[in-house]
């Protein structure tokens, strides 16, 4: 059975974080939703259908799906964080219905049908399939908003530790004078390194540090938590539970509850609690952000034009890829930065701060998006990643899709 992960229009929801990728491409735990959806279906033929420039410009040719052939398949929203006990659910669908829920449709199964009428600019038209398909109801709840990984990340975590068969594995160099806690909940892949002094507590959740990271001498770190490979952990640092950074990260000084995508730097001093940022990321040195309020009340965010009310009492900072913030930088309960801005200055910008901005709290003018690029080319060209021809490409479809999207009021 073939399987297509589709987008739907709740995509904007998790903007800013999936300009530059689509949806099933968030983290959530060790892995992206994607791969949780290989996962439970590892014999079976994946593509994938999303909006049209990320198709043009971001994937491969060979993993799309072409809507335009008669086919048989199972259609899977890519903002499901499918589970082993949805699997039964799915493959017995009946043909051509649809599996819908509160926040869009789960799932749609098609034969012998022909489905490029039912998808616009690569996102499926959620309605117009509802009108020709027979629907029941599933009580399965899809990632609305960022923060929904956060909230399932320490869970995810500890049941895909469960299942990896990785647990008490040290393959790779723990130096003398360590203190690992929960032995037995701790993975350390080929190639990494534990140096002296620091302190691993997964008594209350596991800790895995993937292949040829490596942990400075005097960092602690507390599980449910994830380092993904060739990541750097500076020396003091101290990592709180339900934690992922990925891949080549350099993350140091305080860190909570937070999920941090792929080549982003927290290098320095500086706090960052239950916020989601995107790829190539520089926090500056003293970067803090609260995540918590005075009053402790209820935090609102701003998102699609429009505050939302999240219903969290902790929740950080939601930003997209390729943003920046300089020394000493404060960021609100509840901010959501844009891609490609930089951020600088006194006291605390506001809350929402459009895409390709340039400023802090005295104001924001619209970065320059030549220069933008520029930066982003030698940003990737340090970790020997060559900046295309469908890299311009991809900037130029983002930039022009957050300025219909966002509000772009800034001082000049």
């Amino acid at each position: 059975m073939k399987i297509v992960v589709f987008e739907d229009s709740a995509f904007s929801n998790l903007l800013p974080v999936v300009y530059f990728r689509p949806v099933w491409e968030l983290v959530c735990g060790t892995s992206t939703i994607l791969d949780k959806i290989k996962a439970v279906f590892p014999e079976e033929d994946i593509s994938l259908q999303c909006r049209q420039y990320l198709k043009d410009y971001y994937l491969e040719s060979s993993r799309l799906f072409d809507t335009s052939s008669e086919t048989d398949a199972i259609f899977l929203n890519g903002r499901w964080l499918v589970r082993s006990g949805d699997r039964e659910k799915i493959l017995e669908m009946p043909v051509n219905s649809v599996l819908n829920t509160d926040h869009g449709i789960a799932a749609w199964r098609v034969s012998k049908k022909k489905v490029a009428d039912y998808f616009q600019s690569g996102i499926i038209n959620e309605e117009r399939v509802l009108n020709d398909f027979g629907h029941n109801h599933y009580s399965v709840e899809l990632i609305e908003y960022a923060w929904d990984l956060i909230d399932r990340n320490g869970d995810s975590i500890k049941a895909e530790f469960e299942i990896s068969g990785n647990a008490g594995k040290i393959l790779g160099q723990v130096d003398a004078g360590c203190h690992l806690m929960g032995k037995d909940n701790i993975y350390v892949g080929a190639g990494a390194r534990i140096m002296p002094g620091v302190v691993i507590n997964a008594e209350d959740g596991p800790v895995w540090i993937s292949e040829k990271s490596k942990i400075m001498p005097n960092a602690v770190l507390e599980g449910p938590l994830f380092i993904g490979e060739q990541s750097l952990i500076k020396i003091g640092a101290k990592i709180y539970e339900n934690s992922t950074i990925g891949k080549v990260c350099k993350i140091g000084g305080e860190l909570e509850g937070s999920i941090i995508q792929e080549y982003s730097n927290k290098q320095h001093d500086g706090f960052l609690g239950h916020s989601y940022l995107g790829a190539w990321i520089n926090l500056g040195a003293d970067t803090n952000n609260s995540d918590l309020k005075n009053n402790y009340g209820e935090i609102s965010v701003y998102i699609n034009n429009k505050s939302i009310q999240t219903g969290k009492q902790f929740l950080g900072t939601i930003m997209g890829d390729h943003s920046k913030t300089a020394i000493n930088t404060q960021l609100n309960t509840g901010t959501v930065v844009g891609v490609s801005c930089n951020i600088f200055g006194e006291g605390f910008p506001p809350k929402f701060i459009p895409s390709f901005s340039w400023g802090g709290a005295a104001g924001f003018r619209e970065y320059n998006f030549d220069k933008a690029m520029e930066v982003a080319s030698i940003v990737m060209g340090r970790r020997k990643i060559n900046f295309t021809d469908n890299q311009t490409s991809l900037f130029r479809a983002v930039k022009d899709l957050s300025a219909a999207l966002e509000n772009r009021v800034r001082v000049q």
